[in-house]
Parts: C-alpha cells; structure tokens; sequence
C-alpha cells in the first residue's frame, strides 16, 4: 500500500514537470510572436491570429487526447504527443512566411493535448477526496507559461530566435523519455473499463448541458490566462514602452502566481466547496476588470472661474498589481472547475475534462484574436480588458441562474421524497 501511494506522488510530480515542458512549448509564440510580428510588419488582427493559431490546434487537440486517454490509458498518449511536439519544434527555423508560421502553429498546438491527457492519468491514481489537490498540483504546470517568459527573451538576446525552437525541442525528448522512464501505467480497472466501452458510450456524458456550461467557464479563466499570457508582453511594450525583455519578465507576474497557486486552488476546492471557490473567483475578477477595461483618459472640466483638467490612467504598477491579483483568481478558478467536473464524472474525466479544457483552450484562440480586431477599430489597447469583463459578465449570470435551477430541484425532490414518506 505504501508502494502505491509513493508511486501516485512521484508519478504526479513527473507527469507535472511534463506538462510544464509541453505548456511552455505551447505559448512559444508570445515571445516568437514579437520577433515575427516585426520582421512580417504584422497587424493587431494578423498578430491575435498568429498567436492563436497554436491555441485553436491544441483546443482539438485536448478534446482528442482525452478520448485517446480514456481508450488506451494517459502514459502512452502522453508521451507519443510529447514527441511529437518536440520533433516539430526543429522545423520551425525554416518557417519565413506568415502562412509557414500558422501552419507550424497548428502542429504545436499538439502539445495542448496535454493538459487532457495527464488529467485522465493523474485522476486515475487519487481517491475523490484528494482529487481538487491532485488536479490541482498538476494544473500548476502552466508554469510553463512563465519559463517561456523567462527564459525565450534571454535564448533571443543572445542567440536569436531561431534558436529557441530547437533548445526547446531538445527539453521536449530529454522530458519524454523521463516521463516514460519514470511513470507506471494507470490502475489496470480504470483501463480495462475503458477498452470495453464503445466510443459512443464514452462521449455520452458530452451530451449533458452541464458539461459545457463548465466549459464556458473555464472559457474565461484558462482561455483568458492563456490569451493574456499570449497578449500581455506586446501589451507591455505598446502601452509602457518597455523593452521585450522587460515586458516579459513583468508579464511573469501574472503567468507565475495564476499557475502556482492552482495547486492552492484545488486545495481549497477540496475542502471549501469548489462552486463557492469559483463564485469568489468571478467576483474578484470583476472588480479588476472594472479598472483594467479604463483607457487614458483627459478631462477638462469647466468651472465657474476656471478650468479643471484631470488626466485619468493606470500606472505601470497598479497595472501590474491588478493583472497580478486576476492572475491569481483565475489560478483557483481553474483548480475549482475540474473538481466540480470530478464531482459530477468521476469516471469520464478523460473526455469531459477533455471536452472543458478544448473550449477553454478555444478562449486562448479566439480571445487573442478578438483583442486585436478591437484594438484595430477602437484604437483602444484597453479594449482586451473590456472584451474579457464581457465574457466574464455572461459567465457569472449563467452560473447564478445554473444556481437557482439547482436549489429549486433540490426543493421539489426533497418534497416528493417527503410526499412518498407520508403515505
């Protein structure tokens, strides 16, 4: 027994360094991205389309390696995308037009694939009280998202940017081959159960209403990471007029606190309700949003004898403190959502969280994208901020309503039940 539990931590920790490897690979064009968009004189639209185009393959991605996972076990899915992603990474220094770049970007989105396959692994191991922790630790490989920040501009200061791909890829097989080295197979029943199921029998929980309810929300918390992961250094750079390499290393203040503290989040949504959890979690983006969404502004007020001008914007630090606390609610948004689909399939986690984290991950395509046109025709940089307190409007009125359906079936089950006892 002891045996098994070691195996199920060690097997979580590799599997999460994995994962960091394949996220940071994952969010390669939000440095690239910057190179590119200056040597192929990008527009705002071009560029949310090439920074999404990664983010739109591993959004299909994630929906298959879930199906992938629940028929033939997490480990060997995991490691087969894991080479796959690393091989391509090779050919992309011989990438010189825009439409070379997109399609490269469709073949590393493989490596957001990931996040679905190590979720039906991982959950696999863990007993339903721990699984909002396992998850949770687990998630905290978006970290990888802020190794890129870190560690893209330095390979570009001093070897250009057609280095990276390849010392990434490296990282990738040298992680493969670990993982594989270090990891057993999933429970034997978890796998012997789903090579007896029929695919059709397997995506039947898609068709519960809930299920993409979830993935609205993780709609806005993981694709609104993933799209200010992508969009905050060219953010930095346009509205501060920082270097790249400054740009990058503040946006790890908000890439790094939102994946370390998933691992906190899935805690807390163990032991504090993960519908309560998330609820908090909206709220709190909200009200930064609020502020965030405010563009420059000047005023000039007539008074009675003279003229009052207010200039009305966000300094670089408060900035970074606001997108530094969203940041972290969104950390614990993610970590509640996947324990609330625990909640409710247990036993479909490769294909529902599947499903969840393609639409989440369809929020890092389109979100991107989105913020561009808008900063095209509004000319407003703040405009990303406004699209996201939108969506995440939307979000928080769906789940209030989501709310009052359940307690009003709880009611009228528990007084059928009281009716059936009376009689």
């Amino acid at each position: 027994m002891t045996a098994i539990n070691d195996q199920k931590w060690y097997g979580l920790g590799v599997c999460t360094v994995a994962f960091s490897a394949n996220f940071a690979a994952w969010t390669l064009f939000s440095i690239l991205g910057l190179q590119i968009r200056a040597d192929l004189n990008l527009s705002d639209t071009a560029f949310g389309v090439l920074l999404g185009t990664p983010i739109l393959s591993g959004a299909f991605a994630s929906l298959i390696c879930g199906v992938l996972a629940e028929r033939f076990g997490g480990r060997i899915v995991f490691f087969l995308q894991t080479i796959i992603v690393a091989l391509s990474l090779f050919t992309l220094p011989f990438a010189k037009t825009f439409n070379q770049f997109l399609l490269f970007g469709l073949v590393l989105g493989i490596s957001g694939g990931a996040f679905a396959t190590g979720v039906s692994y991982v959950s696999s191991w863990f007993d339903r009280s721990m699984q909002g922790t396992a998850m949770g630790i687990f998630g905290a490989g978006n970290v990888g998202a802020a190794i890129t920040n870190l560690v893209a501009p330095i390979i570009i200061i001093n070897y250009g940017w057609q280095a990276v791909p390849n010392y990434y890829g490296v990282v990738l097989l040298v992680v493969a081959l670990l993982f594989w080295v270090f990891t057993k197979p999933a429970s034997r029943e978890r796998i012997q159960r789903s090579d007896r199921e029929s695919l059709v029998n397997g995506l039947r929980p898609l068709r519960d209403l809930r299920v993409w309810r979830f993935g609205l929300y993780y709609y806005f918390v993981f694709g609104g990471f993933l799209a200010l992961t992508l969009w905050l250094p060219q953010y930095y750079v346009g509205e501060y007029g920082l270097d790249l390499k400054t740009a990058s290393f503040v946006t790890l203040l908000f890439t790094l606190p939102a994946a370390i503290i998933r691992a906190l989040g899935g805690w807390f949504a163990d032991n504090f309700g993960a519908r309560r959890i998330n609820w908090l979690v909206f709220w709190v983006c909200l009200v930064c949003l609020f502020f965030l969404s405010y563009p420059p502004t000047t005023m000039t007020i007539h008074g009675i004898q003279r003229d009052l001008f207010l200039d009305i914007r966000i300094s670089l630090w408060v900035f970074v403190l606001l997108t530094f606390v969203v940041g972290l609610a969104m950390g614990f948004g993610k970590a509640s959502i996947y324990r609330i689909i625990y909640d409710y399939y247990p036993e479909n986690m490769g294909v529902v969280g599947g499903a969840v984290s393609a639409i989440g991950a369809l929020g890092g395509f389109s979100l991107p994208i989105l913020f561009g046109i808008a900063a095209d025709l509004t000319g407003i940089r703040s405009s990303c901020f406004m699209l996201l307190y939108g969506v995440l409007a939307g979000c928080m009125v769906l789940m209030f309503y989501a709310i009052k359906l359940d307690e009003f079936r709880q009611r009228v089950h528990q007084a059928r039940a009281d009716d059936f006892l009376t009689l």
